[in-house]
């Protein structure tokens, strides 16, 4: 790092401890005293000018083409009006902020996350800590994604302090999510990798132990219960499978969930399975089909069943994309959410040529091009689709980045860039019953993403983030300095 952008982080750094008057423990105690509903909009704790964003292109979030010369009103931490320029009335002393050939979207939503489990490049349970989980949700903010749901893998009580924390400031992104999880003894998700410890999941191998898993998990105000149902073989064939979750396991999770008024998201990679657990209660698929085509039978239970989907088709792309392209490396906007560590692995070629000539490699290819096969045909059925990554659950799948990446490939596979975004802010809303956030409109969360150029011509333009807000508060930025 150069000089000059060694002192532009030291400023950045600076300007974001001048921007929270609080201490994370002060925050945490804050949080933990909390009261806030989940979805409810937060009062600001202190009193700010209005401000009024002037002549911007709008995307709101729904189905509504972009608007052109179109003024945003903020008051506190919400938005109070919207309209064309010169319609929108502005109170005494309100702040006016001239964003004339910029465009403003809804603050991505990340459906499936998880948070803690890495740092750098190493993966563990040292890493559940709330400066790591804090660094990750700063990080998201500044790549646009102001609110993150991350799907188990977590400890109790810390994650729940955090989450309570984040929904009662706007320092970095939101939090939900999963407390624990359920997994397999000796299964899914692998001990070998995944090196949480024994309290960031349950591994139940009855159902009296499943319920009672799931009963620790909503006494501790899980948002949602998250159980693997997936043999790690990832397509590769030649793989050794992993033991699979029994289905009096899964049934008891998903009945014990339910009569809790709780949804259960599932991780799956194989269409058989996907029947199997929708056919089951699930309400949520948290990873995209990858084995083969997605038929009429499960495209019929999720609709009749009313499931979302979320295809993660980053997940597999993050398997090969930095050892194939190095050239990446010089991308300012991947550099922005690099660590050392991690910078140092992608630009050894001992260690690329290992994962271009890794079995995993070549099946991970063929799992993005069915995702996305999958996703498309899905999406054009009418099921409901989510939005995530699996960002933060190894260290090649990076906060915030990722998130950008999915857009790419959500476009790649038929999608419009609007349409992408769509699924990324009202619809990720959707999925999480949060009705106060991911469209812009008054009333709902000042939430939002100011990109200097227009998303709708190129979904490359969710990369050139002029400014974030998170609950009216606005984040340090932009992402890359210039």
């Amino acid at each position: 790092m150069n000089q000059q952008a060694t002192e532009q982080t030291s400023l950045l750094t600076q300007a974001r401890q001048r921007r929270s008057p609080f201490s994370l423990p002060a925050l945490l105690l804050a949080g933990a005293c909390s009261l806030v509903a989940i979805g409810q909009p937060v009062q600001a704790a202190t009193v700010s000018a209005p401000v009024l964003l002037e002549h911007v292109r709008l995307f709101d979030g729904t189905d509504t083409p972009e608007q052109e010369d179109m003024a945003v009103l903020v008051e506190g931490q919400s938005i109070a009006a919207v309209g064309h320029n010169g319609a929108v009335k502005a109170p005494k002393g309100t702040k006016r902020i001239n964003l004339s050939g910029k465009t403003l979207i809804p603050g991505l939503i990340s459906n499936h996350s998880h948070v803690g489990v890495v740092s750098g490049t190493k993966i563990g349970a040292e890493n559940f800590t709330a400066p790591v989980i804090k660094t990750a949700l700063d990080q998201y903010e500044r790549y646009g994604v102001t609110t993150v749901t991350a799907l188990g893998l977590t400890k109790s009580p810390l994650f729940d302090d955090l989450r309570k924390a984040q929904h009662a400031n706007t320092d970095g992104a939101d939090l939900f999510g999963v407390d624990q999880g359920i997994g397999v003894p000796g299964g899914m998700p692998p001990e070998g990798m995944v090196k949480v410890g024994k309290d960031q999941i349950f591994r139940p191998s009855t159902a009296e132990e499943a319920r009672q898993a799931v009963d620790t998990m909503v006494s501790e105000g899980t948002d949602l219960v998250k159980l693997w149902v997936d043999d790690f073989r990832n397509g590769v064939k030649s793989a050794k499978p992993l033991p699979v979750m029994k289905p009096e396991v899964w049934q008891a999770v998903m009945a014990e969930a339910h009569a809790k008024n709780v949804r259960v998201a599932v991780h799956i990679h194989d269409l058989a399975y996907a029947k199997k657990l929708v056919s089951a209660g699930a309400d949520i698929i948290a990873h995209g089909v990858r084995d083969e085509p997605v038929d009429d039978e499960l495209i019929s239970l999720m609709k009749s069943h009313n499931v979302w989907y979320v295809p993660t088709i980053s997940l597999d792309e993050a398997t090969y994309l930095f050892a194939e392209q190095p050239a990446l490396l010089n991308d300012p906007v991947l550099k922005a959410g690099l660590s050392g560590d991690l910078s140092r692995q992608f630009s050894d070629a001992a260690w690329r040529d290992k994962i271009v000539k890794s079995p995993l490699d070549a099946a991970s290819h063929k799992a993005v091009a069915m995702n996305e096969q999958n996703l498309l045909a899905l999406y054009k059925a009418g099921v409901k689709i989510g939005f995530g990554t699996d960002s933060g659950a190894a260290p090649v799948r990076i906060p915030g980045f990722a998130e950008h990446r999915e857009l790419r490939l959500l476009v790649e596979a038929g999608l419009t860039p609007l349409q992408a975004l769509r699924l990324a802010t009202s619809q990720a809303a959707a999925l999480l019953n949060l009705s106060d956030r991911g469209v812009i409109a008054p009333g709902k969360r000042a939430d939002f993403v100011v990109l200097e150029a227009d998303p709708a011509q190129n979904i490359a333009a969710v990369d050139q983030i002029s400014a974030v807000w998170r609950g009216g508060v606005r984040a340090d930025g932009p992402l890359v300095p210039r």
